[in-house]
């Protein structure tokens, strides 16, 4: 069996003006993200998806990687994957390079499961294909009764953990937090996203009060360049650190644990090199006594990708589900051929079906494919911006109200 083809989608939606939110990043009016499909000359495709600028890993998958791998054998992932990472190393390392071997990475273990008949998590040495699983939401409010409500809402549709976007302000960071511990109870867990926006004695000053409200995890509150300072806030702060969603590679995350960084690594398989590259991260912090829960912000596709990953390794702590009427979270997979999000008790279950357990929503598809990813239109889609009036300002550190 060879490999035939290698196809990159660009989805795109455009939020209706009540599902747009706010949050550090500013105002989301749409999304997007990529799926890659594999083909063989025997008929069998796999799935994966990349997060990341659209019409550059069109360039990348078309112009390079694709003709790389047309003859290639799918199975031959381990390999492959060096071959793809050498091919752009002078120009990829990290970023979207990086993602676009993700993608195909992604594609040829869902190959390489349907092949040999077993699901992914299986082939990564898993015993249950079972993992936790919590809702990523809760945007900036106006309201905090708005919070409440949908925190509740999570809880409610099975979840047992819910993230929450602050660095809004110290006094909103406070109550919002306050609010959302008293609406779900103290059987619940917290995870809290600083979004990269915190000064040094703001994040010691929210580490506290993370404390007090019994927080799962702090995540991110200074940017990727900033290591001295995630490893000075560890040694002052009782919660777990998090920290690597924009980290592309392994050498990134061993630098996140030589500086002693953080607690708990956030690899993503739609950004951080697939599958292979995040069994990798996962691998390391292990024998580094980490735990590691996979970052996803794109579709559902990436969702079990890293399920995949962190039901199978022994320190595999959770996976992202994004809770913002995101279509191609919601609606992308094809109940009727595989496994679905659903969410039972805290836990997503993966099942026994061969390689990542998927079908896609061809309707889904069709109706938000972008026929032209060079050409973007306008918009703020998260964590991609274009359109010169919607590049993001240079944020400094919110500073204390108090």
């Amino acid at each position: 069996m060879r490999i035939s083809s290698v196809e990159a989608i660009t989805l795109r939606h455009s939020y209706p003006l009540d599902d747009q939110f706010e949050y550090a990043g500013g105002r989301c009016d749409g999304r997007l993200t990529t799926l890659i499909l594999v083909r063989t000359d025997g008929d069998a495709i796999g799935i994966g998806s990349v997060y990341s600028h659209p019409g550059i890993i069109h360039i990348v998958v078309r112009d390079q990687l694709a003709p790389f791998l047309v003859g290639k054998d799918p199975t031959q992932i381990e390999d492959l994957w060096e071959q793809m990472y050498g091919l752009t190393r002078w120009y990829g390392r990290k970023g979207a390079a990086m993602s676009a071997i993700g993608g195909i990475d992604t594609a040829l273990w869902d190959l390489r499961g349907k092949i040999a008949g077993k699901p992914v998590w299986k082939l990564l040495g898993g015993q249950t294909g079972i993992c936790s699983a919590y809702a990523s939401g809760l945007m900036w409010k106006d309201q905090l009764a708005d919070l409440s409500r949908e925190a509740i809402n999570y809880i409610d549709q099975g979840f047992r953990h819910v993230k929450m976007r602050l660095a809004r302000s110290e006094t909103y960071d406070r109550e919002a937090l306050h609010v959302v511990r008293k609406a779900i109870g103290s059987d619940q867990g917290i995870i809290v996203d600083a979004s990269m926006r915190y000064h040094p004695e703001l994040a010691v000053r929210m580490g506290r009060i993370f404390a007090d409200h019994d927080v799962f995890w702090y995540e991110e509150p200074f940017a990727p360049e900033n290591i001295d300072a995630f490893s000075l806030l560890r040694n002052l702060t009782t919660v777990p650190l998090a920290a690597g969603e924009n980290e592309f590679g392994l050498q990134g995350f061993r630098e996140l644990i030589r500086m002693n960084a953080v607690d708990i690594l956030q690899p993503d398989a739609s950004r951080c090199g697939g599958i292979t590259e995040v069994s990798r991260v996962g691998t390391l912090a292990h024998e580094n006594g980490l735990r590691f829960a996979t970052h996803t912000w794109s579709d559902a596709v990436a969702v079990i990708a890293n399920a995949h990953v962190i039901s199978a390794l022994p320190n595999g702590l959770t996976v992202e589900i994004d809770r913002t009427n995101n279509p191609f979270v919601d609606k992308l997979l094809d109940p009727s051929a595989g496994i679905t999000l659903s969410v039972i008790d805290g836990e997503l279950s993966l099942g026994d079906s061969p390689g990542l357990g998927i079908g896609l929503n061809m309707e889904i598809v069709e109706k938000y494919r972008l026929k032209d990813p060079l050409n973007i239109p306008d918009g703020v889609y998260s964590d991609m911006m274009f359109g010169v009036g919607n590049f993001p300002k240079a944020l400094p550190y919110i500073e204390g109200d108090s």
